[in-house]
């Protein structure tokens, strides 16, 4: 707590520099201060670090650490679920896709979306009743536990550093955009409370803010659609008629094809979106927090629920701006605005910023600093969540796990986690800054391809197919891995528009490669399985029996998980 009352003191004493530096949204430069925005989000973060000091007084054992001793409930973990789920780039990037392709923006959401279904029927169950901490556990439950908790390890760090660049960077940007904070001074204090939430809260701490950030952004994106709607009489008919008549795009952001036009592209976009879900180390260890396999299944069910109906607010709020911010030149960038004739092209700040001018502009300044606050506070959350994930695939699967082959103390396990929490924030905050200036989109799309294309057979495989061996699982797991990074490399978004060769040179056309790499994965681990011979490749199958039952009955999953 000392340290925590510190660094709420330390914001407080930084106050003023907040406030000179704050303003509206204008891309950067200082305008009239936003006391609203500041006040809001210096009560968010006093909020939830007397959280943190309540829960770090009721985190003992591993188990709590790690997945919040199993005492969290089936609603409790679908509003936490679905706080991991609404991430920034899901509240401001969706509304500003929709701002500015009208339909087609909803790919991404639809993609995410309907990765929950195979995450309620193919995972949530089995991985409650087979797993303890990570989804480590469940993969190498009958299989060699050296060798592919290394793999699931490899798995879940890549895809949660590059996931984390990627929040890192967008709230350096976001909070520079929003308070007109320096860039660098964003991303440390996003870091540093990052590791205060993770380090002195674990996984009860994290829980608990991700409920708390999640009722607050559907509460604003609610007030936001409704309001929206209220302009129109409540008629989504006129809203989009509306939109139609403004946006230069016409009736053509009513039709799909406006944002991707390659259907090997969308296809592949989709596997990654959808798959990518069930393979999230954050995620998946969210089953772990809950008492038994129903409850999991229900918090999924939850999830869905909420996280379906933020889709649609995001959708309302995306035409919403295009009627109400487009056409106000007080959100408009003059200049650009004179070059190409279009509101949407003129947005100040980005089409990003769609949701936050729709704030003010149905909402007043109060509202915007509520959007605003709640903004920060979604990627406060989220990173959260990610350095949780990493620093439990390094303390539990590598270091108790293959270092000390099970047999560790749980307090010299949990500090080797709280230093792996202190380890990554540093990272992150320094690939935060060294990042800055690149285009990150494509580290999302990495992550997600790594996610479908490696984690996900490997556990599903190890579910489901009896004839799955170790050295299967590894060759597999590894050929995905490498696959979907050199396709991401290679792909347009990388080797064109990041790395900067000419246009039209990059030797994969697809933006994202989850639809070869999957493949890749499937087909290594089905034939290396196949010709695998080995007394280890017995013992596998032998042990196929055993895991099926408690997978589907949960009998024995008490003792293992220890909840």
């Amino acid at each position: 707590m000392r340290k925590s009352s510190w660094l709420l003191v330390t914001l407080l004493v930084c106050l003023p520099t907040l406030a000179l530096a704050a303003g509206t949204i204008d891309g950067g430069a200082k305008q009239a201060i936003n006391w609203s925005a500041i006040g809001m989000f210096v009560g968010f973060v006093s909020l939830t670090l007397v959280i943190t000091y309540w829960a770090s007084k009721r985190t003992v054992s591993a188990a709590d650490f790690y997945s919040a001793g199993g005492g969290i409930t089936a609603g409790q973990n679908g509003l936490a679920i679905a706080g991991d789920y609404m991430s920034a780039a899901s509240f401001l990037g969706i509304s500003g896709l929709v701002y500015t392709s009208g339909y087609d923006g909803l790919i991404y959401s639809v993609g995410w979306l309907v990765g929950w279904p195979v995450v309620t029927f193919l995972i949530a169950e089995q991985l409650r009743n087979l797993g303890k901490f990570t989804f480590a556990d469940v993969a190498s439950f009958r299989l060699g536990q050296t060798r592919i908790r290394i793999l699931a390890a490899c798995g879940s760090l890549v895809t949660v550093a590059f996931y984390l660049i990627a929040q890192m960077v967008g709230a350096g940007k976001l909070i520079q955009l929003l308070f007109g904070l320096d860039y660098w001074i964003a991303v440390v204090l996003v870091g540093g409370l990052m590791m205060i939430y993770v380090t002195f809260g674990g996984m009860k701490a994290t829980t608990w803010v991700q409920i708390i950030k999640a009722v607050l952004l559907l509460f604003g994106a609610t007030f936001m659609a409704g309001a929206v709607l209220y302009k129109f009489g409540f008629s989504p008919e006129a809203l989009f008629a509306k939109a139609t008549e403004v946006h230069p795009k016409k009736i053509a952001i009513m039709e799909p094809g406006s944002l991707i036009s390659n259907p090997l592209s969308a296809i592949s976009l989709g596997l990654a979106l959808m798959f990518g879900t069930a393979g999230l180390p954050h995620i998946l260890m969210r089953f772990f927090t809950v008492k038994d396999a129903q409850a999991a299944r229900k918090s999924v069910f939850y999830a869905t629920g909420f996280i379906g109906y933020f889709y649609i607010l995001t959708f309302i709020i995306g035409f919403g701006a295009i009627t109400l911010v487009s056409t106000d030149a007080a959100f408009l960038d003059a200049g650009i605005l004179e070059k190409t004739k279009s509101g949407i092209a003129a947005i100040k700040g980005g089409s990003n910023m769609a949701a936050i001018h729709l704030a003010n502009a149905v909402g007043g300044n109060l509202f915007l600093g509520f959007i605003s606050a709640v903004a920060f506070a979604t990627i406060l959350a989220v990173v959260s969540g990610l350095a949780l994930a990493g620093a439990s695939a390094i303390s539990h699967d590598i270091y108790a796990m293959v270092i000390k082959d099970g047999r560790v103390n749980e307090q010299d396990e949990i500090r080797v986690s709280k230093i792996a929490t202190l380890f990554l924030g540093v990272l992150a905050i320094i690939l935060g800054i060294v990042f800055e200036n690149q285009n990150v989109a494509f580290m999302v799309g990495l992550a997600f391809a790594i996610a479908a294309s490696c984690n996900f057979p490997v556990l599903v495989m190890s579910i489901f197919w009896k004839g799955l061996t170790t050295r299967g699982a590894l060759v597999g797991g590894f050929l995905g891995l490498i696959s979907a990074v050199v396709g991401v490399i290679l792909s347009p978004t990388v080797w064109e528009a990041t790395l900067g060769f000419a246009k039209g040179s990059a030797p994969v056309k697809l933006d994202n490669p989850a639809l070869f790499s999957m493949a890749i994965a499937f087909v290594g681990i089905w034939l290396f399985s196949m010709l695998d011979r080995s007394a280890r490749a017995a013992v596998d199958r032998d042990g196929f029996d055993a895991q099926f039952v408690r997978s589907q009955t949960g009998i024995g999953a008490a003792g293992a998980t220890a909840h």
